[in-house]
């Protein structure tokens, strides 16, 4: 199985996007799935985390207020609304897959070990 995001582009600041994570080849439905923003090596920044069945959410401080994350499970497919860009946000967004809660996701100090499935990730670009 693998996840693959899509809708990053460039925006200026401000302005508001919407990344999608799609999952092909496994169930995702029982997954949480979340987004990091990837750093060097293996690193990456928690953004946003939902956990399958119960819809519990989990936001990334540098985010919180300006994010929204939904999943479509008929469509096997997770959504990460970023609203009021900043030049800051500028990075490359990969999603990650596993069966825990969204605490354990975005706590774990290596988000890279806890997922189970990864995304190549989409870059995103935010201009001043």
């Amino acid at each position: 199985g693998q996840l693959v995001e899509s809708g990053g582009r460039s925006v200026q600041a401000g302005g508001s996007l919407r990344l999608s994570c799609t999952a092909i080849g496994f169930n995702s439905d029982y997954f949480a799935i979340g987004w990091w923003r990837l750093g060097s090596g293996i690193e990456r920044e928690g953004i946003a985390c939902i956990e399958s069945g119960t819809g519990v959410t989990r936001y990334g401080e540098s985010v919180k207020g300006r994010a929204s994350i939904s999943r479509d499970n008929a469509k096997k497919t997770s959504y990460l609304d970023l609203n009021f860009l900043k030049p800051e946000d500028t990075g490359t967004y990969s999603c990650g897959a596993a069966v825990i809660s969204c605490n354990q996701a975005m706590n774990s100090p290596r988000p890279y070990y806890a997922m189970d499935y990864w995304g190549k990730g989409t870059p995103v670009t935010v201009s001043s």
